[in-house]
């Protein structure tokens, strides 16, 4: 071999190393438990339930034990046999998921009698077929010993006997599933809210409807279409117009919608009569197109957002070079704080993917400039770069190299070193400086996972600006001046915002459900003290109210956080700047300049509950 045109001389002897460790490979692979675990390994891949058992037969018949591994795969493949799920664009025939059972069920007595110590997949794959045979009491039962064995259940091993219970219409007993998995700190997804949901609505649990849209608001803030159509069923039935409450205490439910921070208030049903249930879209400002009422922008609490900043820097910490995270927050400590922060490699990879396309830091850069210019100050904007692009073939280009060196002067440009994730630094830098984040990134993989969906998910709404390009050049899509998250008013009505694609320039759908004859706020005359000191519903409001653990917090703690918020005015310079400059503009000429930045900045509130309480 050569290196920098320099023959290097191989010592003779040195050829040989090599064949030792090619016998060994050779022999490793000779090994027939090498070759079971391939074989199974394939057929799994395959989704090949029946060639599997076969691999897992002919072994066992040459004296092959099986282990905690071979008789997992087994079980996997079963039981998502017998669910229909190895192949959903398929329909299973039932005599393959019959099979599926009884191999399923034989395979598990074998490795027990075997002494194989299962595991949360073993018991999860166990609890699939109980369902697959629709046996939720099995399946639950199977969820609720891997407790006793020391093992901790995952949603998983919960929704087999949840979904079983739901189809079966057997309420009582899908309740106690949600409520056991729930106290054990494991919160149900869409999917098992929907189907809660639907149970709910075909039964006429109008107090487990409202519980359970409340749920909805907190997990997944826009419903799928599938959540959308069981939504409508429920407003458009004849228990959903029957229930609420007709006379209700205008000042407790403003006080209830003012702590929670706005777009919700979680007292019951208010007013009664049909609903008119219609889809919609919102207005660039979030009044809505039907019915002309003015969605809120939900207030973030500022200790949220610190304790997540923490919680992105521990692992960060945890998953990068411990030194060269805290090296990124020592130069954050010099040269920050930012307006904007600019992913550069979603930047300059942008609709790259052509035969001559590659990293385009022209591209790069009118995006930062963009950005400076709707900078208040015109400041520059924070750019994050893997090393590589800052150094590789782009930036040889002598205007590429310029343009990369003025970016470095400027203390614009920081560049992660080999071996890092720069998803890390450019999300930590904007929640750091509560700044605005330019990306088109989704942040939906692994990573982003890792902090969780709720308050991340508000996070992102408030604080990633989207792009495209036309001929005019980049175009910034502004987070919305209104929360896009299921919204509750003090009149009663509803607002539902519908999962779309991923096309950014596409008009979002949404469930708009007011009531056909409005119902005005109506004021008690004479509410007891004990409606005054208590932010829980009437009883005539068909509402069981909302578990603290799941939706909210305690009264104490709102009234905590509230004054926080107001004693700390958002804590963010640039949302007092931007709304500044928004009073400030009167001319046509302004708000062409300032384009879609000013009216739809995430700071600028408008109809923030936050704004309202200090006006009051």
């Amino acid at each position: 071999m050569e290196t920098d045109g320099e023959r290097i001389q191989v010592n003779p002897t040195t050829r040989n190393e090599g064949r030792p460790a090619k016998d060994r490979r050779k022999k490793k692979w000779a090994n027939p438990e090498v070759q079971l675990k391939f074989a199974l390994g394939n057929c799994s891949r395959l989704k090949d339930m029946a060639q599997a058992i076969s691999v897992c037969e002919k072994a066992m018949s040459e004296g092959i034990k099986l282990n905690q591994y071979h008789y997992n795969t087994l079980l996997y493949l079963c039981s998502s046999e017998a669910m229909g799920l190895l192949r959903p664009e398929e329909t299973t025939e039932e005599a393959s998921k019959e099979l599926a059972l009884k191999k399923g069920f034989e395979i598990y007595e074998q490795m027990v009698a075997s002494n194989i110590p299962p595991n949360e997949a073993t018991y999860t794959a166990v609890a699939r077929l109980a369902a697959a045979s629709e046996d939720g009491d099995m399946a639950f039962d199977i969820a609720k010993k891997m407790v006793s064995h020391n093992l901790s259940p995952r949603l998983r091993s919960y929704s087999p006997a949840l979904f079983v219970f739901c189809k079966k219409k057997e309420a009582d007993k899908a309740y106690e599933v949600d409520d056991y998995m729930v106290g054990r700190g494991i919160q149900p997804e869409e999917d098992e809210l929907e189907a809660l949901l639907r149970l709910s609505v075909e039964v006429g649990r109008v107090d487990k409807v409202y519980s359970l849209l409340q749920r909805l608001r907190v997990k997944a803030r826009q419903v799928t279409a599938s959540t959308c159509d069981v939504i409508e069923q429920w407003f458009n039935s004849k228990a959903g117009c029957e229930v609420g409450n007709e006379n209700w205490d205008a000042d407790r439910i403003s006080e209830a919608m003012i702590s929670r921070g706005g777009g919700w208030h979680g007292q019951g049903w208010l007013g009664k009569g049909d609903w008119k249930v219609e889809k919609t879209n919102m207005s660039s400002n979030g009044v809505c197109k039907c019915c002309g009422e003015q969605l809120v922008s939900i207030d973030i609490d500022p200790v949220e957002t610190d304790n997540f900043a923490k919680s992105l820097v521990d692992l960060a910490c945890a998953r990068e070079v411990n030194s060269n995270f805290r090296n990124f927050q020592e130069w954050l400590d010099h040269h920050g704080p930012y307006d904007f922060i600019v992913d550069g490699a979603n930047v300059g990879l942008y609709q790259q993917n052509f035969a001559d396309g590659g990293f385009s830091v022209s591209q790069l850069s009118s995006v930062v400039n963009v950005s400076r210019q709707r900078s208040p100050k015109k400041k520059w904007p924070l750019i994050l770069l893997h090393n590589k692009r800052a150094t590789g073939v782009p930036a040889d280009n002598p205007y590429n190299k310029q343009l990369i060196e003025d970016w470095r002067k400027a203390g614009a440009l920081y560049t992660t070193p080999a071996g890092s994730n720069d998803d890390w630094y450019w999300l930590y830098a904007a929640v750091r400086f509560k700044c605005l984040l330019v990306t088109n990134d989704e942040m939906r993989d692994h990573l982003f996972q890792l902090l969780g969906n709720e308050f991340f998910s508000k996070w992102k709404e408030k604080h990633q600006v989207r792009f495209t390009f036309n001929k005019s050049g980049p175009q910034f899509h502004m987070p919305p001046p209104y929360s896009i998250v299921i919204q509750e008013s003090e009149r009663g009505s509803w607002h539902i915002p519908i999962k779309g694609g991923d096309d950014i320039e596409m008009a979002r759908s949404w469930l708009c459900v007011t009531r056909s004859v409005a119902c005005g706020l109506k004021q008690r005359s004479d509410p007891s003290s004990q409606e005054r000191n208590t932010l829980g519903p009437s009883e005539d409001s068909g509402f069981e109210g909302v578990n603290d653990d799941v939706v909210s917090k305690s009264n104490a703690d709102v009234e905590d956080t509230r004054i926080a918020r107001h004693e700390e005015n958002t804590g963010d310079a640039l949302c007092s700047t931007f709304s500044t400059e928004t009073a400030q503009l009167t001319s046509e000429t302004d708000k062409r300049k300032w384009g879609s930045m000013s009216p739809s900045s995430p700071c600028n509130q408008p109809f923030s509950y936050k704004i309202r309480k200090e006006s009051a």
